[in-house]
């Protein structure tokens, strides 16, 4: 516990990791609201029992559910900015943050090929829920809006890692700088040793001799 303690005093206390934390988390967010959007948005279905057949309408997805992709896509921003905060205190901080932010660029995406096709399968008309028989009127096939969404996605999860690794090498390369080539300064107070001419003073004579 007292080495904990000591660590964590030892810590540089520098607001970097939080900044470069909340700086990787951009583009996380916004591929975790892709995902987020392919995990759990659905439509409004109305159905009922027509003459000869069941009826079904689809409506633009509710307020609580699009508050809820927005929740969802918003927490791993802010848990990558905690986890910044928290190494302020911490050596080498710096490291700890880009790595949190390498490790959630990955989990956010773990799943982004079975969201995509539950997300077709809700969707069965197109994400403008409006049917292909509608030339005039249809934007997207069933199907064609997750596609471009997963590759949004994907790009996204590159951008985060790729500023999380190069923030990592460039705090390498300074520290490695600060430690191996920076110039010492000289000790104040030292004497230095002085070249003397030779002292030409002949000896005085013992007035006892």
């Amino acid at each position: 516990m007292d080495t904990v303690r000591a660590l964590l005093r030892r810590g540089n206390r520098s607001r970097g990791p939080w900044a470069i934390a909340s700086f990787i988390a951009i583009p996380l967010f916004f591929s975790s609201l892709m995902a987020s959007t392919l995990a759990q948005e659905k439509p409004y279905v109305i159905q009922w029992k027509g003459v000869h057949h069941l009826i079904t309408q689809f409506h633009e997805p509710t307020s609580a559910t699009e508050a809820r992709v927005w929740l969802w896509a918003l927490l791993p921003s802010v848990l990558l900015s905690f986890v910044g905060w928290i190494c302020v205190r911490l050596p080498f901080g710096w490291y700890v943050a880009c790595a949190a932010g390498v490790v959630e660029a990955l989990a956010v995406v773990h799943k982004l090929d079975t969201w995509t096709a539950h997300h077709t399968a809700r969707f069965p008309l197109g994400v403008d829920l409006i049917p292909k028989t509608n030339f005039q009127s249809n934007q997207y096939d069933p199907g064609e809006w997750e596609k471009l969404a997963r590759q949004t996605a994907l790009s996204l999860e590159h951008w985060t890692i790729g500023l999380a690794l190069i923030s990592a090498a460039v705090m390498g390369a300074l520290y490695a700088r600060r430690r191996f080539f920076a110039r010492r300064p000289a000790l104040a107070g030292a004497s230095l040793e002085g070249v003397h001419a030779p002292d030409a003073t002949s000896p005085g004579l013992d007035p006892g001799s």
